[in-house]
């Protein structure tokens, strides 16, 4: 995906940093990206087409396919592109989900959906092949600098 995201910045004839800048990530981050320090996200993906949404979602995630939206379709191809190639049915919303446990109110509820879109986008790149893990030790820190560790039972 790394090197799709610099063809982009290629055909667009901009630097590293004016494309960080443009698509509102800061340059460090795309730069850790192309360092392989850390993977693409949903919200590259997504800073991405808020800004170029004739970019295939397609292309830019798995390399399918060109990199614009098949401009001989015009502005259905676009529709199509936003809607995940499901025509006029419209995506899922995750913004207004409800969030279970949760009481810290809108916000919170936004960022675990984010984290919600952010699993799937991993499982879907294939990076759900990890041996399956277990908890072995959970602390819970205090705001007067103390802490408390919990073991599970064996």
């Amino acid at each position: 995906m790394k090197d799709r995201i610099k063809q982009i910045m290629e055909a667009q004839h901009m630097t590293q940093q004016t494309f960080a800048n443009f698509i509102g990530m800061s340059p460090a981050s795309l730069s850790s990206i192309f360092n392989d320090r850390t993977k693409p996200t949903i919200n590259t993906v997504e800073a991405i087409k808020s800004k170029m949404p004739a970019i295939s979602t397609d292309w830019l995630m798995f390399g399918r396919g060109t990199m614009f939206v098949d401009e001989v379709e015009g502005n259905d191809a676009v529709q199509k592109e936003n809607n995940g190639g499901y025509g006029s049915e419209p995506a899922l919303d995750f913004m207004d989900a409800p969030v279970a446990h949760t009481t810290y109110g809108q916000d919170n509820r936004a960022q675990n959906a984010r984290r919600v879109a952010d699993t799937a986008m991993n499982i879907n790149l294939g990076q759900a092949e990890r041996p399956v893990r277990k908890i072995t030790e959970i602390r819970v820190f205090f705001d007067d600098q103390t802490y408390e560790s919990f073991v599970p039972k064996k």
